[in-house]
């Protein structure tokens, strides 16, 4: 018998995405490519797929024990998911995919079948009720019996966007012709004085689902977080 699942405990901590799919039910080239990464694989039945939308998570994760941690998303986000799983089926087994270095898992793509994820003309990820201020932050695979959820059947807010300021608002031209120069973004992003070092002015340029735009201060972690990621790769 399928149990419906209550996400109440991750809804309060703002981790308001929540998509639960049949491993067996998954594409077959996406279950070879867990299979092939994960060892125990066949010893579970689900994958849980956590996202947050909108400031929820952020604020949430100010008033945390691990606001100061060294990557305090990602270890707010699991605790919390482990404390909703082991509160929701004790004793359950459980391997948590991401995030994991060691495993590369195809959010993007669980994204679509979730009805999460539509390109963007400016590469991340967009919908209608968040926008593109949301993201996937914890994938599990367990041996659980949810109701696997339905997806989101809303089409790309890009489809009905004429304007498209998000072309128009990138200072470094990097999305002339509607594709993306990475080269253009980074060279532009690592410039002194540029506009884009803790932000993305195309993405704040996108109308859609602005009243969910994460505040500055997250903008300012995330993207100074790539920053230091590109400067220390170029080093």
């Amino acid at each position: 018998m399928e149990i419906t699942p209550n996400f109440d405990l991750l809804n309060s901590n703002g981790l308001n995405m929540q998509a639960v799919f049949n491993l067996s039910e998954l594409p077959e080239t996406m279950q070879a490519a867990l299979a092939g990464q994960v060892a125990g694989f066949t010893n579970y039945s689900q994958l849980i797929l956590i996202g947050h939308g909108g400031r929820g998570m952020w604020e949430a994760l100010q008033a945390s024990e691990f606001r100061a941690a060294t990557d305090p998303i990602d270890c707010f986000s699991v605790d919390r998911v482990v404390q909703w799983l082991t509160k929701a089926v004790p004793e359950l087994r459980y391997e948590i995919i991401y995030p994991n270095a060691q495993q590369v898992v195809p959010l993007q793509a669980l994204g679509e079948l979730a009805g999460w994820h539509h390109a963007s003309p400016f590469r991340i990820g967009i919908n209608q009720i968040w926008g593109s201020w949301f993201a996937y932050r914890v994938a599990v695979l367990a041996d659980t019996g949810f109701m696997p959820t339905t997806s989101v059947a809303l089409a790309s807010p890009c489809h009905s966007c004429s304007d498209k300021p998000c072309l128009s608002g990138c200072p470094a031209d990097a999305l002339a012709d509607s594709k993306l120069s990475l080269q253009r973004c980074l060279d532009y992003r690592l410039q002194e004085g540029s506009s884009c070092k803790k932000q993305c002015l195309s993405r704040l340029a996108c109308p859609v689902a602005t009243e969910h735009r994460y505040t500055l201060e997250q903008i300012n972690y995330h993207y100074g977080r790539s920053l230091q990621s590109i400067e220390d790769y170029y080093r």
